[in-house]
């Protein structure tokens, strides 16, 4: 049995099967893990089925880096060589309408009749995972620049803003305020970016609830994007504003808010400068 670090051929072998077992699961297809992995075999140099699942891990591990989605039976493992990273780049790269897809599983079928998202505690330092892992999760999502990928998904985007109005609509109703449930507007929709938030609704008391939403495949510490309107607009109104995040959206959406200030909860980092002659 080989147990050389992997090459540029093995790791590429392995991501292509790994992707297409994970295409059978989002979409719901039965697939079978063993008849994958006996086939996967005999095209790598002398690996064990220990390592090929080892390897599996390594990549939900990845993908998980990347705030993609990953197979639920191939909990994530960490120390991974770059090189595995390199091998997930190069499929996306030729499989561009991976990256673009966006799951119905988060967008309602039908606004009325769609259920409350199950909103939980955000990230914060003492719910962080161990340093290595944090640092190897961070490192990928900074050199793919994660959170413009999920800025740039308009279909994504579209479709968590979708989700929180509905989500907003039912809570409201839950609360037996159907009255304030019929006026809760979705604001980038109607009117069009540039408000500063995207969905205007209430808290049951009928105290106004100004939404940005962010939404993500990936897990809850996936990076974002926020604009500088968006931060003016937090920072005016403190007691309105509140940031909706959304992750986990492809499988099963779930969510947690931030209120102002921000920097209260995350690191903001300047990403752009704007270049003047004077």
């Amino acid at each position: 049995m080989s147990n050389g670090p992997w090459t540029d051929q093995e790791n590429d072998l392995i991501v292509a099967d790994y992707f297409a077992m994970l295409g059978d699961d989002v979409s719901g297809r039965p697939y079978n893990k063993a008849e994958h992995r006996r086939g996967l075999l005999p095209l790598l140099n002398g690996r064990s089925e220990g390592s090929v699942e080892f390897k599996h891990q390594n990549i939900s591990a990845v993908l998980k880096g990347l705030g993609e989605d990953w197979i639920p039976g191939y909990k994530p493992a960490f120390n991974f060589q770059m090189t595995l990273v390199d091998a997930v780049a190069r499929w996306l790269a030729l499989n561009p309408a991976w990256l673009d897809r966006h799951s119905g599983a988060g967008a309602p079928t039908g606004l009325a009749e769609a259920q409350p998202i199950w909103i939980g505690p955000p990230p914060t330092l003492s719910n962080q995972p161990p340093p290595q892992e944090l640092e190897q999760m961070l490192h990928i999502a900074r050199k793919f620049d994660v959170a413009a990928r999920d800025e740039r998904n308009r279909a994504l985007g579209r479709a968590g803003e979708e989700r929180v109005l509905a989500h907003e609509r039912a809570a409201l109703k839950s609360a037996g305020r159907e009255d304030l449930a019929r006026k809760v507007r979705w604001v980038s929709e109607e009117d069009g970016d540039g408000a500063g938030y995207d969905i205007a609704s209430f808290a049951p008391d009928g105290r106004p609830r100004l939404i940005e939403v962010k939404t993500t495949n990936g897990w809850e510490r996936t990076p974002f994007h926020i604009s500088r309107n968006e931060l003016a607009v937090a920072e005016e109104r403190r007691s309105e504003w509140s940031l909706f995040r959304l992750w986990n959206f492809a499988r099963e959406p779930k969510a947690f808010e931030l209120h102002p200030p921000l920097d209260a909860h995350v690191t903001l980092t300047a990403t752009s400068f704007q270049a003047s002659f004077y």
